[in-house]
């Protein structure tokens, strides 16, 4: 199987819950995946739908650094970041994420993540 099918492959296994099979297809192609920013998030959501949060921060952080207009990759790692316990990061990347896109998702999240600050 071509690499480019494999690829779609796993993104649809991620879009139909099945993460851990999109990530046996997309772990043999990861090295070749660093340097692109759609790589990196489909990688980044597989890990972080099948709870393996430290994978998934690194994944999405190198999408980021890729590509640092991306609000959707800036959200999910939020959304990592929020379950590794690590709110502060998780609120910059909230707000970072309502501030490219208003999607009421994001800016939910954002506004919940300052209510929780707030109310600590």
């Amino acid at each position: 199987m071509h690499e480019i099918d494999r690829y779609r492959l796993a993104g649809l296994h991620l879009d139909m819950g099945d993460p851990l099979e999109a990530l046996t297809l997309l772990e043999p192609m990861a090295d070749g995946l660093r340097e692109h920013a759609a790589g990196q998030l489909l990688l980044g959501r597989a890990y972080y739908h099948s709870a393996q949060l430290g994978k998934a921060q690194e994944a999405l952080e190198r999408a980021v650094s890729l590509a640092p207009t991306d609000a959707y990759v800036r959200f999910i790692l939020g959304r990592t970041l929020q379950r590794r316990s690590r709110h502060e990061e998780a609120g910059v990347q909230f707000r970072i994420a309502a501030a490219l896109d208003d999607r009421p998702e994001y800016c939910e999240h954002r506004d919940a993540h300052a209510r929780d600050t707030a109310a600590a």
